[in-house]
């Protein structure tokens, strides 16, 4: 009998529809309205002369410290109080989902999410063996589980934004349950409306963790995300970042950090919160006029998504025809 040369986890594998999705949107012709890839020209400018001689040497796995006492402050503006000692910097919000899912997933273990949810966080869950259970985003699972992931604001493809009674209702179902939630925050920053955008995780008293990204506030080439996470977390996740890549890229930190510190940046932010509106406003236009007759859907209070819900229509089927 021939033995297998890979890990059995690999047979649970599966390509990344995302990188088949930006295959196709790379194609000169087209114009794909199928991943949330920022605006290019939201991107900023950055500084690249002198760099710290000590940047180009090897770093901490948890981050920067200056890096990480800004991301402090940064999580005390939204409602989140922390110590730079919580903090992790990663390699984009992906790797935080891998993180997560390596310290906590096992085969059988009971992973409850939105339905429909963030198609690369399925991918990893799915390769260590999660058993899922879905859930209406703005709802609670009907069951017990064991990892909870949730995208409460402007959610990954509803753009769904919980309500302040919703995320109540998540955290006590968390701290009842004694489930560990992972809740991510990417689009926290492109807000076109007045609404909740606390983080659930502020709400728990232990076994949470919180991550957020800075590839759509500034550019996702940087590859740079963090993770907040409370005190039993830490250590664990820690040692599993030095297995999986020793220390995120110091240069790309180096950037974020000089553009956390720019005075301009408040009115940076205001300004791509505009832009992303204005492109709200023309996108719903269009769609009135050219899909309202088979569509339906909500315009979204902020992120980079417009959700529709098209009846009688094989959604599948037209996918492949495009």
């Amino acid at each position: 009998m021939e033995l297998s040369p890979f890990a059995g986890r690999i047979q649970r594998l599966s390509a990344s529809p995302i990188r088949a999705i930006l295959r196709h949107a790379a194609r000169e012709e087209m114009i794909s309205f199928a991943g949330g890839l920022p605006a290019p020209d939201s991107f900023p400018s950055f500084a690249l002369q002198d760099l710290p001689e000590a940047l180009w040497q090897y770093g901490p796995s948890e981050g920067e410290d200056a890096l990480r006492h800004e991301v402090v402050a940064l999580m005390a503006r939204r409602g989140l109080a922390c110590t730079p000692e919580q903090v992790l910097i990663t390699s984009g919000s992906q790797q935080g989902i891998d993180l997560m899912a390596k310290l906590m997933i096992e085969e059988g273990t009971r992973v409850a999410l939105e339905t429909p949810t963030y198609l690369a966080a399925l991918q990893v869950f799915s390769l260590f063996g999660a058993r899922y259970q879905g859930f209406a985003p703005g709802e609670v699972p009907t069951e017990r589980a064991q990892l909870v992931y949730a995208i409460p604001s402007f959610q990954n493809p509803t753009a769904y934004c919980y309500t302040p009674a919703q995320r109540r209702d998540l955290a006590q179902y968390c701290e009842r349950e004694g489930a560990v939630l992972l809740e991510d925050d990417p689009y926290h920053d492109l807000v076109f409306d007045t609404v909740e955008r606390r983080p659930i995780c502020a709400q728990l008293s232990r076994r949470w963790a919180y991550q957020s990204s800075f590839s759509k506030s500034l550019a996702p080439g940087l590859r740079l995300g963090f993770m907040v996470v409370s005190e039993d977390l830490l250590e664990p996740l820690l040692m599993l970042k030095q297995a999986a890549d020793l220390h995120s890229n110091r240069i790309g930190q180096h950037l974020v950090l000089q553009a956390l510190r720019s005075p301009e940046r408040d009115q940076r932010l205001q300004a791509l919160a505009l832009t992303y509106r204005e492109k709200r406003d023309h996108f719903e236009a269009i769609l009135q006029r050219h899909c309202a007759e088979f569509a339906q859907w909500q315009p979204p209070q902020g992120g980079l998504f417009f959700w529709l819900r098209t009846p009688g229509v094989d959604v599948e089927a037209l996918a492949q025809s495009a």
